[in-house]
């Protein structure tokens, strides 16, 4: 008995962060501002409210089981990327497995062509905000237009009273080729980086700083190692990556494109602040294909024009957070 107290002990001190790619939640009504056409009752994939309220359960059975062997709750903090606007986000909160958490957003539209941001969701039980601004990505396209893209969303706050800087990204996609598109993701990583250092130039203390999303680059990849080249980060998720697991498959092949990095202040143990314990990809059986070629890869919600009905072609991924209790008081 006792034994069993002092792991719940334990738990009660650990919370999960964690990052999902809710693979493109779309709202049922035409934005005549976005290329959104698809995802309507008339689009082709014929996305009508059945589909979307299927796909909001199921992601909220997926969210509100992130670490749960390893934390006591569900994610205090969660990173979203491919929710069309507010109205999808609140319909996923109040949803069946998490309308009963604490759960409050940050969102700002974004200028994305097909109308795709991010969020932040967090628990106002251990979460408060402070600021909260969306970072433009200012790219050219090649024939010297704006490519409007995704912005990165940036959020100040007290983490169970610590003071951070999370920043939620999903990075320009490689679509047009991988080559081509690098510098993109570059520019994205240069952006953040300008953005941080402001913080600090204007900071009396540390900056502790969290950076998550979908960075459509793997850890070792370019536009990542421009951040840590800084010199202001370590990656706990760059060995997670393997020919055999990641956060996503495209031919085969996987990939760990959502990732969640840290500021080094996070490897201290002073009292009040908060530990990195562990990095994850949150991948149970009921999210992943469960037979034929593609089986183990993410059970997604389409592929190309056929309806399969799944959670998302992304993993979530998360980190465990100790936190440490101040003693002498």
């Amino acid at each position: 008995m006792k034994s069993r107290e002092r792991e719940m002990d334990m738990l009660k001190k650990k919370c999960s962060i964690a990052f999902y790619n809710l693979e493109n939640l779309f709202d049922t009504v035409d934005d005549p501002n976005t290329l959104d056409d698809d995802f309507t009752p008339s689009g082709f994939k014929r996305w009508k409210e059945r589909k979307l309220g299927s796909k909001i359960k199921k992601l909220g059975k997926a969210i509100s089981r992130i670490g749960e062997d390893e934390a006591l709750n569900p994610p205090v903090l969660l990173g979203v990327a491919e929710v069309e606007n507010s109205k999808v986000v609140e319909l996923l909160l109040h949803s069946k497995h998490l309308r009963d958490v604490p759960y409050d957003y940050v969102h700002f539209d974004s200028p994305d062509e097909r109308g795709i941001d991010t969020s932040l969701i967090y628990n106002r039980k251990h979460f408060k905000v402070i600021h909260a601004e969306p970072l433009p990505l200012l790219l050219e396209d090649t024939t010297g237009d704006r490519d409007w893209t995704r912005d990165i969303l940036y959020v100040e706050g007290l983490l169970n009273g610590e003071h951070i800087h999370l920043f939620v990204n999903h990075w320009p996609s490689r679509r047009e080729g991988l080559e081509e598109t690098r510098p993109n993701r570059i520019k994205a990583a240069n952006t953040l980086l300008r953005k941080l250092d402001a913080i600090t130039q204007t900071s009396s203390g540390e900056v502790h700083t969290i950076v998550m999303g979908d960075f459509n680059d793997d850890p070792k990849s370019e536009s990542i190692q421009q951040l840590m080249n800084s010199g202001l980060f370590f990656n706990p998720m760059e060995k997670l990556l393997s020919p055999y697991s990641g956060s996503a498959s495209y031919k085969g092949k996987w990939n760990l494109f959502d990732q969640i990095v840290l500021s080094h202040t996070f490897l201290n143990h002073e009292p009040e602040t908060h530990t990195f314990h562990k990095a994850a990809i949150f991948a149970p059986k009921f999210l992943k294909e469960w037979k034929g070629r593609y089986k183990g890869n993410p059970f997604r919600t389409y592929a190309g024009r056929k309806y399969l009905g799944g959670y998302s072609d992304h993993f979530p991924v998360y980190v465990v957070m100790h936190f440490n209790e101040d003693n002498r008081k």
